[in-house]
């Protein structure tokens, strides 16, 4: 159900940074999709990767392919609701343009239908899906907030020691700039997450809305980040195998 699902969801959409899917074959034992090829392996790698050190710009250049593609979604009233670094795949090792995949926890959002939700890997979901609340467009932004806090520093805003401990976090919206990975970031980086990691979903900016925030819209400011900004150090994450 989950693939046939992902076949629809994909069926209705066609955005440069959104996978394609080509065709699809059922059989009697197996579902086949044909999907567009990518070879850059996860954007989740390279927060990982020791060799691999992003700049804050390098980090914008990301976020605003991903808030494209989610801007296009939200106008074509589809819900990703799994958006995580290990559904963004790079084109290629060698440049910055990125394709959100796996679309099978995807929904169709409609305004009468209130919908809930209560799946995902604990530390990317929103409040109101640990609430086992409604979602909406909102959700995928949350998500979007967790992404460039990652990109930034290397961690995760709201991972604890277990699974209920990152829960209990989530809900109460609990993160900070605090640590030494965040010393060289730009306050407007920093204005640009706070401003998706809000707890009551109506208040986060809309992905129209975060392309218009300068930090992703402002090439002076781009300009004086790259001088300003030294490279980030990536720190060694580890994500919790545990979805729901």
């Amino acid at each position: 159900e989950e693939v046939k699902n992902e076949i629809q969801v994909m069926n209705q959409l066609n955005h440069v940074n959104l996978i394609q899917l080509y065709d699809a074959f059922e059989s009697r034992n197996d579902l086949v999709l044909v999907m567009e090829y990518v070879d850059g392996g996860e954007l989740f790698d390279r927060i990982i990767d020791e060799n691999c050190n992003l700049s804050e710009v390098d980090t914008i250049l990301f976020i605003k392919q991903i808030c494209e593609g989610i801007q296009y979604m939200h106008q074509m009233y589809i819900i990703h609701l799994d958006l995580k670094p290990e559904n963004i795949m790079c084109v290629s090792r060698a440049d910055y343009q990125i394709k959100i995949i796996d679309f099978g926890l995807a929904r169709r959002y409609k305004p009468r239908e209130k919908l809930k939700v209560h799946f995902g890997t604990p530390e990317f979901l929103a409040p109101e899906v640990v609430n086992y609340d409604f979602v909406s467009f909102p959700t995928d932004m949350w998500s979007v907030g967790v992404i460039a806090y990652m990109l930034l520093s290397g961690l995760s805003p709201f991972l604890g020691e277990n699974d209920n401990e990152t829960l209990n976090n989530i809900l109460a919206a609990q993160f900070d700039f605090e640590g030494e990975e965040f010393q060289n970031i730009s306050d407007i980086a920093k204005d640009f997450i706070n401003k998706l990691l809000i707890k009551e979903k109506c208040w986060r900016m809309s992905a129209t809305e975060t392309l218009k925030h300068s930090w992703l819209s402002n090439s002076k400011l781009h300009y004086t980040i790259s001088q300003n900004s030294t490279m980030l150090v990536s720190a060694k994450y580890y994500l919790s195998s545990i979805s729901y």
